[in-house]
């Protein structure tokens, strides 16, 4: 069972939804975007899903890699 946190069962505001995508743009870990937005890591892996947030590092390539 996880932590009740102060937005646990609210609906996701738009303010929250732009920060998600903003700090998830910035490659910040999930569990600390958990903690800015007062959320579960399951909350933010569900609402980025549904959202078409990609949770994914963006700064690395598998076709940069040398052997």
């Amino acid at each position: 069972m996880s932590k009740s946190t102060r937005n646990s069962g609210t609906p996701w505001t738009p303010t929250e939804v732009r920060q998600l995508r903003s700090l998830a743009t910035q490659n910040t870990p999930t569990r600390v975007i958990g903690l800015k937005l007062g959320r579960t890591e399951n909350a933010i892996r569900t609402a980025a899903s549904e959202k078409g947030v990609s949770l994914k590092p963006t700064n690395q390539s598998p076709y940069n890699r040398r052997p």
